[in-house]
C-alpha cells in the first residue's frame, strides 16, 4: 500500500471514530425517541467516583473503565452528579452565584466526550438538597439563593446555560435533573424547610433557560412521589406551575423521574408491577424510576413485594416505563451495585433489541 493511499485510510478511520454512536434522544409523545425509534434508558446511577468529582479530584480512568463495563452490560445511560453540594460553584454570602471554577468546566468537557465514545447517555444532576443541608458548605448562601429572584437569576446565568451552550454538542448529554430529592429542601429542618413555590422557581428559571438554548430534555429528581403526583401532596414539576412561577411557556419539564425504596411503598405504592399512571403520575410525559436500590426489594415493609434487583428492570420494562436506574453500579453505598441486576440490564436489552 502506497503512502497516499495509507493516509487517506488514517484519515477516514479517524472521522469515522469521531462520529457518535449516540443519536439525539427525543420526546415524541409519551416515549423517548432516537431517529423515530423508541428507546428505554436502561439505565444506571453513577453518581460520581468520588465526591464532587468534577472540578475536584477528577479520575478520567475510572470514568472510561466503568462506561465501558456498563456499555458491555448492555446499559445506555447513567445519572451523574456533577454538582454533589455546589463545591464547584463561587456563590457569596447574599446568595449571588459567581459561575463555576475553570476546572469544573474542562474536566466535563472530556467526561461527555468520553461518555459519547462508550455509548452512555448521560442524566446529569446539576445540584442536591445537600447544597443547603446544614454541613460543612456554605448552605446559608444556598438557601439565601431561593430568597431573591436575581440570585437565581445569577445561578442560571453563570452556571446552567453555560453549561447547555458548552455541552449540548455532545449528544451524550440527553438529559438534565434540575435537583437530586429537592423533597428534603422543603421537608427537614437541616436542609432549610422552605417552600416549594421558592424551590421550584429557580427550576422553572432553570428549565425555560435550558429549552431556549438547547435541545437538552429536562426533569427533577424527586425523591418520591408524594410531590410528583395530584394524588398526594401535588406536583411541583407540573407545566402550569412551572409556567407560571416562571411567567414563561418554555418552563416544563421534558419527562418525570421520580425516585423509590422500600420504606414509600406503605405511602405510596409499589411501582414496579404497575404502569406510571397508576403508579400516579399524570401520563402526559414520558416517565423513569430515577433511583431504586440495586439490591431490589423485599416484602419486610408494608406495601412492598420480594423482587431482586434482575426482576426489578425487567417487570419496569414490561410495565410501560420508558427507563429506570438502580443506585448505584459502583456501590458507593450499601445499597449495591452491578453485580446485583446484570443479569436484569441484559435481559432487558435483548428485550430492547427484538
Amino acid at each position: 500500500m502506497n503512502k497516499k493511499i495509507f493516509a487517506i485510510l488514517a484519515i477516514f478511520t479517524l472521522l469515522i471514530s469521531s462520529i457518535s454512536c449516540l443519536g439525539k434522544i427525543k420526546v415524541s409523545g409519551t416515549n423517548f425517541v432516537v431517529d423515530k425509534e423508541k428507546i428505554f434508558m436502561n439505565g444506571v446511577n453513577t453518581p460520581w467516583d468520588k465526591w464532587n468529582d468534577f472540578g475536584g479530584d477528577y479520575n478520567e480512568q475510572f470514568w472510561d473503565e466503568h462506561f465501558k463495563k456498563l456499555n458491555k452490560n448492555g446499559i445506555n445511560a447513567s445519572r451523574v452528579w456533577v454538582s454533589c453540594n455546589g463545591f464547584h460553584l463561587k456563590i457569596d454570602s447574599s446568595g449571588k452565584v459567581k459561575g463555576p471554577t475553570e476546572k469544573f468546566w474542562l474536566d466535563l468537557d472530556k467526561f461527555f466526550k468520553m461518555a459519547e465514545e462508550n455509548g452512555i447517555y448521560i442524566m446529569a444532576t446539576l445540584m442536591s438538597f445537600d447544597n443547603f443541608k446544614d454541613e460543612g458548605q456554605p448552605y446559608m448562601s444556598w438557601r439565601a439563593l431561593l430568597e431573591n429572584e436575581k440570585n437565581m437569576d445569577s445561578y442560571v446565568e453563570t452556571y446552567v446555560i453555560p453549561f447547555v451552550e458548552k455541552f449540548s454538542k455532545y449528544n451524550s448529554l440527553w438529559s438534565i435533573d434540575l435537583c437530586n430529592e429537592p423533597d428534603w429542601i422543603h421537608e427537614n429542618e437541616i436542609c432549610g424547610q422552605l417552600e416549594w413555590d421558592s424551590i421550584s422557581k429557580l427550576f422553572a428559571k432553570c428549565a425555560a433557560a435550558i429549552h431556549e438554548n438547547s435541545d437538552v430534555l429536562v426533569t427533577i429528581g424527586f425523591g418520591m412521589i408524594k410531590y410528583n403526583s395530584k394524588k398526594y401532596e401535588g406536583n411541583f414539576g407540573a407545566d402550569d406551575y412551572l409556567k407560571k412561577l416562571a411567567d414563561n411557556p418554555k418552563a416544563y419539564l421534558d419527562f418525570y423521574s421520580p425516585h423509590f425504596y422500600e420504606w414509600e411503598a406503605e405511602w405510596f405504592g409499589f411501582p414496579f408491577d404497575t404502569d406510571p399512571i397508576s403508579f400516579g403520575l399524570d401520563g402526559t410525559k414520558p416517565a423513569v424510576l430515577g433511583e431504586f436500590p440495586a439490591t431490589g426489594m423485599t416484602s419486610n415493609t408494608k406495601g412492598s413485594k420480594d423482587m431482586d434487583g434482575n426482576e426489578c428492570y425487567v417487570n419496569t420494562f414490561k410495565n410501560g416505563w420508558n427507563g429506570i436506574f438502580a443506585w448505584t453500579s459502583n456501590g458507593v453505598d450499601t445499597c449495591g451495585n452491578l453485580d446485583d441486576f446484570a443479569k436484569g440490564v441484559n435481559e432487558v436489552a435483548k428485550l430492547m433489541a427484538e
